[in-house]
């Protein structure tokens, strides 16, 4: 079946070549269109993938170390019947995994050296069903046994401390111990049985595990103050918390893991849409750059609009014609913009690395940073968006210097022909 004129006409303009040097300028402008569609789509692929990545490592690093979903005794105290509240909370099918734990502020020391860090009383046998550090750590938190007064560290606490595995160190609890001669701190002396590391710097630099039962002694406490639960969908962490709110025996407080860290994924959020909506705006000025092609290419072309028009061409031809040439253009560089920001999304990992090692550079400093290397994750929800949003506005950017084309006079146009 023989394609349409109108199709065939606006390719062949899209593709002209360089007779003249007004047909080699608007050429010019019209590459240059295409290739700003082009960058503009593969930065917002680039960009939001590494956001997207970027969130999902930090989620997933720091899922390893705390739980879906904490549960925890009225008013900050231990639970009456920790066995009964496990078993409640099991019952939600979502629900795989759970755990009693202790969960308090401390200092730590050793010899003049002294750092603040959280400090977690788990059960090393259940700690695996909640946690991801678990299966990393195995080693150490099998240690933890209960009347030793061992302690695991996060690697990088540990450095900081100059500390390794069999070194001791003084735990010393919040509150003190009244005496004759006043209010003395509660020291411990723990021994370091080894050190966890979860990738995650926060957690690295600030926590430390010990045996649930030394941590009920040493805080003076009568059970547990929560348990942590693990779930088949961490993404039905919220729906799953406000369900075990109405079905627990009890006044808890139910505390899922996008409510315990809601700033820092709302900032990232936020930070998201802007950077979509300025990037869309780079993709929008080279859309909009078609207007002015195709205004220079209806002027060049007015003799052949003046000649399609007395062979009985309609308006509406002559501007389907103009309208195919731009969006023409709009689909190659939204194409090829595609291609490049897929293409370097899925190879950032190898893309960052030879860059840092050739500008002897670190982009990401461990220290600084929660994650030393760029992580990326293409998301289709975010990819259809956006070659969607550059076809439209290459579209709409035809429509006006089209119109204009349809309007041409060919008495006009051919009077000095």
């Amino acid at each position: 079946m023989a394609l349409p004129y109108e199709l065939v006409l606006g390719w062949r303009y899209t593709r002209a070549g360089r007779a003249t040097r007004r047909n080699g300028f608007i050429s010019f402008i019209s590459g240059v269109s295409m290739l700003g569609i082009a960058l503009g789509v593969a930065a917002l692929i680039i960009v939001l993938s590494v956001m997207n990545g970027f969130q999902k490592e930090v989620r997933d690093r720091m899922l390893g170390v705390v739980s879906h979903i904490e549960i925890f005794g009225p008013g900050g105290g231990t639970l009456a019947d920790t066995q009964r509240t496990m078993a409640e909370a099991k019952k939600n099918p979502e629900v795989i995994g759970a755990a009693p734990f202790v969960a308090t502020q401390s200092l730590l020391a050793r010899g003049d050296d002294m750092r603040g860090a959280i400090v977690r009383g788990i059960d090393p046998a259940l700690e695996g069903q909640v946690t991801d550090v678990a299966a990393t750590s195995k080693a150490a938190l099998d240690r933890l046994k209960p009347g030793e007064f061992n302690i695991v560290l996060g690697i990088e606490l540990a450095r900081a401390m100059g500390v390794q595995t069999g070194d001791a160190v003084t735990l010393i609890a919040p509150g003190g111990e009244m005496t004759p001669a006043g209010v003395v701190p509660r020291l411990k002396q723990m021994r370091v049985a080894g050190t966890f590391d979860s990738g995650h710097f926060e957690y690295d630099s600030g926590l430390v595990m010990l045996n649930i039962e030394d941590a009920e002694r040493i805080f003076r406490l009568d059970g547990p103050t929560g348990v942590r639960l693990k779930l088949k969908d961490l993404n039905k962490a919220r729906g799953v918390a406000d369900e075990l709110t109405h079905t627990l025996s009890g006044d808890f407080l139910v505390r899922d893991w996008t409510r315990q860290n809601r700033t820092w994924f709302t900032a990232v959020q936020v930070e998201k849409r802007m950077m979509f909506i300025i990037l869309t705006l780079i993709v929008a000025v080279a859309a909009f750059n078609l207007v002015s092609t195709l205004v220079m290419t209806v002027t060049d072309k007015r003799a052949d609009i003046a000649i399609l028009r007395t062979l009985g061409a309609s308006p509406s031809s002559i501007m389907g014609i103009f309208v195919v040439q731009g969006a023409a253009v709009g689909v190659i560089g939204t194409l090829v913009g595609l291609l490049l920001g897929l293409l370097v999304a899925f190879n950032i990992d190898v893309i960052v690395p030879a860059l840092e090692h050739l500008l002897n550079a670190s982009f990401l400093p461990k220290d600084v940073y929660l994650i030393n290397r760029m992580p990326s994750d293409p998301q289709s929800g975010d990819i259809v968006p956006i070659a969607v949003i550059s076809l439209v506005l290459s579209f709409v950017a035809t429509l006006y210097p089209s119109w204009r084309a349809s309007r041409v006079n060919p008495a006009e146009a051919l009077r000095y022909e």
